[in-house]
């Protein structure tokens, strides 16, 4: 993703609009969900429907979404994958945690 840098004004009633560069980078909309995260002294804006942090999942989910929203013949995952992404997908990922034991690439 491409750096982008915009300001945006805060009203009396602490109130902000998103610039269009980062509602557009988003992908969000009227009634759309932003999720704000301080992290370190900076805020980090995401879709609060994202459903991940991982980068490389969520572009993976919205690929599939895609897929499927446009009618294309989606191929069924195998059983044990989809359990096994139905059994993480509320599990909170901390990507700068140490990974424990032996990781093989």
């Amino acid at each position: 993703m491409s750096h982008i840098h915009d300001v945006a004004t805060l009203t009396s009633k602490g109130q902000i609009t998103l610039p269009k560069s980062i509602r557009q980078a988003l992908g969000v909309d009227t009634g759309s969900k932003v999720a704000f995260d301080l992290r370190d002294g900076e805020v980090v804006v995401t879709r609060a429907d994202a459903g991940h942090e991982d980068p490389a999942i969520g572009e993976f989910l919205a690929l599939l979404e895609a897929d499927i929203r446009a009618g294309r013949n989606v191929q069924s995952l195998p059983e044990d994958l989809v359990l096994a992404m139905l059994a993480n997908a509320s599990h909170a990922v901390n990507l700068d945690e140490d990974i424990d034991g032996e990781v093989a690439l």
